[in-house]
């Protein structure tokens, strides 16, 4: 695990955040599930929850203990609240009533209303909950993601060991034949990855490693993270607005 950020360092900047929209969009009907595990790569996770969002879907999140970790020592996350993971989806200083300092990040927000909006289609499950309506088949979604996917969560998605609520609603995601992405953050690979990723692949998985496409010229660190964010909503057949593609 990456060490804990400098004191009074600001890890926010890393991560790329759209303007805060004037309302929440209307609901597409679509339900998503996103794993979020300890590796690195905490931006990945945050920007795709707030694309998922902007596209007007409800997501179910759930968080590994290291997962927690990691997006506090990426970016100063102190709780897995929608606030603290997407401050421009949250309420403004001036609607809170609030000054900015006491809201940190959330220097820009929404208004009130939308705020909720938002926060009502985030549903937060705990790991350890495995009784959890994502936990189980007749649960309805149209797919899920894990990202960032460590070792740990990959191997016990592929080995069918469903001992959390991770692993567990990634093993029910493929038995039900629902697409589930796995953006496997971890390099070098040894002979473990890379049989547990073999054995995800034939179970119906897609392997999505977060690797830029440089031939876009990323000039920003915000543009290469998108490159993998705009990969996965694409898997999950989610339309967004990112540029990723390659244009003739």
């Amino acid at each position: 695990m990456p060490s804990q950020p400098a004191r009074g360092k600001d890890p926010r900047p890393m991560t790329p955040r759209c303007a805060p929209p004037a309302s929440a969009p209307a609901l597409s009907g679509k339900v998503f599930v996103l794993g979020i595990s300890g590796a690195s790569g905490a931006p990945y996770a945050v920007r795709t929850l707030e694309q998922l969002l902007l596209s007007g879907a409800t997501v179910h999140c759930v968080i590994s203990e290291y997962g927690q970790r990691l997006l506090f020592d990426e970016l100063g996350v102190k709780k897995p609240t929608l606030a603290e993971l997407c401050p421009n989806l949250s309420e403004s200083p001036a609607s809170a009533g609030e000054g900015a300092e006491s809201l940190g990040a959330a220097e820009e927000g929404v208004s009130r209303e939308t705020a909720e909006a938002f926060r009502g289609r985030v549903i937060m499950h705990p790991n350890k909950d495995v009784g959890a309506v994502i936990a189980s088949g007749s649960f309805l979604h149209d797919g899920m993601a894990v990202i960032p996917c460590s070792s740990t969560s990959l191997g016990a998605i592929a080995t069918g060991s469903g001992s959390n609520l991770l692993s567990r609603a990634a093993m029910v995601t493929l038995k039900e034949r629902r697409p589930l992405v796995v953006c496997h953050r971890e390099m070098p690979l040894n002979l473990i990855d890379i049989e547990n990723m073999r054995t995800l692949a034939l179970a119906g998985a897609t392997l999505c490693s977060p690797n830029p496409g440089f031939y876009l010229v990323p000039q920003t660190l915000h543009e290469v993270i998108d490159f993998t964010v705009g990969k996965i909503l694409d898997l999950l057949g989610v339309e967004h607005g990112l540029a990723t593609r390659w244009e003739a």
